[in-house]
């Protein structure tokens, strides 16, 4: 019988605890309480409906910072799991629940591993710190975003940061992300006049005025990319038009769209060359911008180093640097001036029915985890 480890044990537990965005559900007591009694210094930083806090251990030195989140997305139908999503389950080595690969195991990884090195190393260099939200599934207006603005005040910006999100994709540790593209999105409204479909002279229909648009944008190369950064993509993700009745011409579309852009073009330019090409169609349009997040990049240095070299002593594995995929609260951590990686376990069962981890990966994600502490804070 299978006996848990104190990772596997602690992860256990912050599964259990149903934290469904922007609920923390008593998941930071259970890591405060874990920090406090190895000596960490704790300050609680609530914003709105979002639980935030900030743990370091150290009085002075650069930081070295630990970031994740305890929040999880919603299960989806609950009859569809095999175990009740809140109810983790191992089961042939692997450790089911919601929040068991994003990111509740490593949270767990990341404080068993915090414990061990203060206790062996209770006067390391530096400091070591911990910025944990309940606020990156949902709206990210309150959470990690707030809290490094509090950083900033206190003059406690971390040097090097590793986000616990889940960045491997066979074994775990093969990819590091080192970087992420940046994220616009926009509602796009184009008007057109309403009208009978049998007597469309007397009528504009918004929808065939859009399409020629919508074909440009779709067709543009917006950079070809660059050796870090795949090209930027524009996508639309929906469009809503229409009354519902077959013999009516719609008074307006709505398009929602969305750039993934790279480091060879800014969000303006992005912004300035969409409006280029629907003033060439001569539309009556409005754009409502949402960027989410800017392109952040952390060269190879230090951070990058300690994290390969960690990876290569626990698993063997020589991993490889990406910044493919969404976006993560590392992008309001690199504008701050931190290096930044993420860094947690395989990312095949994230957000799904029957979410799961190897109880083994768990285990050496937390071995890492110490590694990557020790060789910048010894």
């Amino acid at each position: 019988m299978y006996t848990p480890t104190p990772t596997v044990e602690l992860a256990m537990q912050l599964i259990s605890l149903p934290s469904v965005t922007p609920e923390d559900a008593g998941c930071q007591t259970v890591m405060i309480d874990r920090l406090e009694a190895v000596g960490f210094t704790i300050y609680r930083l609530p914003y709105g409906a979002v639980n935030n806090f900030w743990a370091v251990h150290g009085s002075q030195g650069p930081i070295f910072c630990f970031a994740g989140h305890t929040d999880v997305v919603p299960t989806g139908p609950i009859e569809q799991w095999t175990n009740q999503p809140f109810k983790p389950t191992i089961m042939d080595g692997q450790l089911y629940g919601r929040g068991a690969a994003d990111m509740k195991g490593s949270l767990a990884a990341m404080v068993v591993a915090a414990e061990k090195f203060v206790v062996e190393n209770p006067n390391h260099k530096g400091r070591l710190g911990f910025l944990i939200t309940s606020d990156e599934e949902g709206d990210a207006v309150d959470g990690t975003v707030r809290v490094v603005e509090w950083l900033k005040s206190k003059d406690m910006i971390p040097k090097w940061c590793l986000v616990g999100e889940p960045s491997s994709s066979l074994r775990c540790g093969d990819t590091i992300k080192n970087g992420r593209r940046g994220s616009l999105g926009c509602c796009m409204r184009i008007k057109g006049v309403q009208g009978h479909v049998a007597y469309p002279d007397l009528a504009s229909n918004p929808i065939h005025l859009a399409l020629p648009a919508l074909s440009e944008l779709t067709a543009e190369i917006w950079d070809t990319g660059n050796s870090f950064f795949p090209a930027t993509s524009f996508q639309i993700s929906n469009i809503n038009s229409g009354t519902g009745a077959t013999n009516v011409i719609p008074g307006q579309i709505e398009v929602l769209f969305n750039f993934r852009f790279s480091t060879e073009v800014t969000d303006k330019e992005l912004q300035e060359r969409v409006i280029d090409i629907l003033n060439r169609h001569n539309l009556d349009y409005s754009l409502d911008w949402n960027l989410s997040g800017q392109p952040f990049l952390t060269p190879e240095g230090l951070l990058v180093a300690a994290t390969v070299e960690s990876i290569e002593a626990v698993t063997g594995l020589n991993s490889q640097l990406s910044t493919a995929g969404g976006t993560s609260d590392g992008r309001f951590i690199a504008p701050a001036g931190s290096e930044v990686v993420e860094l947690g376990p395989i990312n095949k069962t994230i957000h799904r029915v029957d979410e799961n981890i190897s109880v083994t990966d768990l285990d050496d994600l937390a071995l890492i985890y110490q590694q990557v502490v020790s060789k910048l804070l010894l």
